[in-house]
């Protein structure tokens, strides 16, 4: 018997992610708020420093290590 595990991964503020879409990152940076009710995170892209409400439904989203300081 296959079976597919699906490991949920709980994003909570000052997480660091990466959202793909069809095999492109689309967006990352660092979580600034999740809106749990709505099933929404807010980040502050690390490319732009624009704020971004990005939808997991629609987006992979994969929490990353944060990036280290240029030095």
């Amino acid at each position: 018997m296959i079976t597919d595990k699906v490991q949920t991964v709980r994003i909570q503020p000052g997480d660091h992610i990466e959202a793909w879409h069809n095999g492109k990152l689309f967006h990352k940076g660092r979580v600034t708020d999740v809106v749990h009710s709505l099933e929404l995170i807010w980040i502050r892209d690390a490319r732009t420093g624009t704020r971004k409400l990005l939808d997991p439904d629609a987006l992979e989203i994969i929490k990353v290590a944060a990036p280290q300081a240029a030095g």
